[in-house]
This record gives structure tokens, sequence and C-alpha cells, in this order.
């Protein structure tokens, strides 16, 4: 009894002293210090090994999840990084995990719906904080020029006001902006630097029109980004033997409890969205089945409609894969991190908290 006696006094003497000591300011700024550098530290994706990776720093599609941005995939080829959409919240994420955007070279974006291309200005303004050194490359369907003028109009003053802040050696006014650049509707090359291959073409996403998907090779290895689509052949000819594919989907059985609820509700504009998105989206199924006719090494389901909140939500979103692919499928979430070093046929999943 004595031991347990004196084992509480000493504990509650050792919370005393732990309690007194966070009170000393220079033990809290001790303390900080260290949880800022480690808030600073870059993450592992720009280690130098020579690979082809891709970061989903946005899973979501518009329907609303606390614990996901909207659709965003950065590719890291070799030492250089672009970016596959950029919609709400995604700008934050690169910005959190302290991506190195200096070495951003271009974005590329599917399509010109909100949520895929929201966050462009503060993807812009990051990466010119960072260091890039000329202004940011955005190809894109028509329109993306009316797009990036707008943001450039809409952010001038801001513009203005950093660059009279912080000066020019931090912020130079001639990489401040955007250089547009308008993908053929029919699909094309759009870079091929003898390492790294963009093809882009186009997907089936009406009324949107065009619609873009995108495949990168490096040196061997491949990853293809679907964009918003259904079923399309041009997707299928342009993924035959990927390393990886990433698919948007819609879970019908999920969607299907969403528009019961609206109506019961007398949500009638929710109701006919939910119908509506559902003429544009490939389903859960159909996304595997098309995974296993290229026969991709692996099916990663990003801009999940809706994102599962729940372990129980996940598991109504993905009933029925495993009956049409039964291995090398997941479902991404923000910070998921796949890495196809070259000259193997590895491919290694990993995540970013």
């Amino acid at each position: 009894m004595k031991f347990i006696k004196y084992l509480i006094i000493g504990l509650i003497l050792l919370g005393a002293l732990a309690f007194g000591l966070f009170q000393i300011s220079a033990v809290q700024d001790f303390i900080a210090k260290k949880a800022i550098e480690q808030q600073l530290q870059q993450e592992n994706l720009s280690s130098d090994e020579d690979a082809l990776s891709a970061l989903v720093c946005g899973s979501r599609s518009p329907f609303p999840d606390p614990n996901r941005a909207e659709t965003c995939i950065l590719i890291k080829a070799g030492s250089d990084f672009y970016v596959v959409d950029i919609g709400g919240g995604s700008a934050m994420n690169l910005q959190m995990w302290q991506i190195d955007l200096s070495k951003l070279k271009a974005v590329f974006l599917s399509h010109l719906h909100s949520d895929h291309m929201s966050d462009l200005p503060g993807l812009h303004f990051n990466s010119w904080l960072a260091g890039r050194p000329s202004k940011l490359k955005v190809y894109g369907p028509e329109g993306v020029e009316n797009l990036t003028d707008g943001f450039s109009q809409a952010y001038s003053m801001d513009t203005k006001f950093r660059v009279d802040h912080h000066g020019e050696g931090i912020l130079p006014l001639s990489v401040a902006g955007y250089e547009p650049i308008t993908l053929n509707s029919n699909g094309e090359v759009i870079i091929d630097n003898g390492n790294l291959k963009v093809t882009a073409f186009t997907v089936e996403h009406e009324p949107i029109e065009p619609a873009f998907g995108f495949r990168f090779d490096y040196k061997g290895r491949s990853i293809v980004i679907s964009g918003d689509t259904l079923y399309s052949k041009n997707l299928v000819d342009n993924s035959k033997g990927v390393d990886v594919l990433f698919h948007d989907a819609i879970s019908l059985d999920t969607v299907r409890m969403f528009r019961e609820v609206a109506y019961e509700e007398g949500n009638k504009t929710l109701a006919k969205i939910i119908d509506d998105i559902q003429t544009y989206h490939e389903n859960t199924i159909r996304v595997a089945e098309l995974a296993n006719e290229v026969e991709a090494g692996y099916l990663v389901y990003y801009h999940l409609i809706p994102s599962p909140r729940s372990d129980l939500a996940e598991n109504i979103w993905t009933r029925g894969i495993n009956e049409v692919r039964s291995k090398n499928w997941k479902l991404s979430k923000d910070g998921t991190l796949v890495t196809l070093p070259v000259g193997t046929d590895e491919i290694i999943f990993d995540a970013i908290e």
C-alpha cells in the first residue's frame, strides 16, 4: 500500500513539474521551434530517386468532405513537377506538405469545371513565392486563355501589393502571371523531352467538350489520369498496358440513397443534380472493367463521387468491385502517393499526412 501511495504522490509531483516547465517561456519556445522545424521539413517526394510518381492532392468531387480537397494530382517525373487539375483546397495541401513548387513546370487542366481549377491562383502564388523561374504554363481546353486572363485581372491588385511589400528580389514581376496553351481538341503529345512524354486525349464528358485525360510516360514507367469521363474509347486506347490508372468514378448505390433522401426532404434541386451527374461519370464497376480491359497494373479511384466519410460508407462505395477486379485497386485519399522507380516493375504506395 505504501508503494502505491508513494507512486501516486510521485506521479502527481511529476505532473506538477511538467506543468510548471510548460509555463516557462524558454521551454515553450523550444517545443514550438521543434514543431515548426517539422512543419517546414520537405516531404520525401522531393527525394532524388529516379522515378515517376503521383501524389493525390485532392480526391473528392464537389460533394463536400472536411478531410478532402477537390480534384488534384501532382506528377513528379525525375526532378520536375506537373499538376493535373487544381480544385478547391488542393493548393493548401501542396503548401502544407512543403512540396518544392520551384520545380513546377506546368499545370494541365482536364476541363474548366470549377472543382478542377478554382485553386489555380493559390498554386500560382505559392509557386511564384517558391522561386518558379518563369510564368506558369497552363495547358487546357478552349477557354483556358479566358480563364488565366480573368484570374490575372482579378488578382492584379494582389500581385501589385505583394511586389510593393516584399520587393522584386522575392517576387519578380516578370514571373507573375500565366502562359496559357490551348490543347488541340483531337488530342496530342504536348511534351516530349526525351525522357518524359505527356499525351493529352479527349474523353467523354458531354456536354463539356472538349474534356481531356492525360498519359505520362517516363523512362519506361507510365501513369494515366482519366479526368472526368464516362467509358471512353480514347481513354482505353491511351491506357493500354499502363502501370497505374487514376480514374474518376461514381458510386451508384451511394448516389441512389442521396437522391432518395433529397426527394424525401423536398430538395428537388439536389435530386436533379444527382440525376444529371450520372450521365457523365462512369460507375465504379465499369471503371474496374475498363482497368481490366487495358491491363492496368494498378487502378486508383479518385474524384470520388461522393467521397466516403466513414468505414460503412466506404464499404457501400466499393460494393462489387472485388467481383470484377479482385486485386490491385484502391481508393485514393488526400496524400496517397504512388511511386514507380525507373528500371523496375515496382508500384510502391505510401501516404503523406
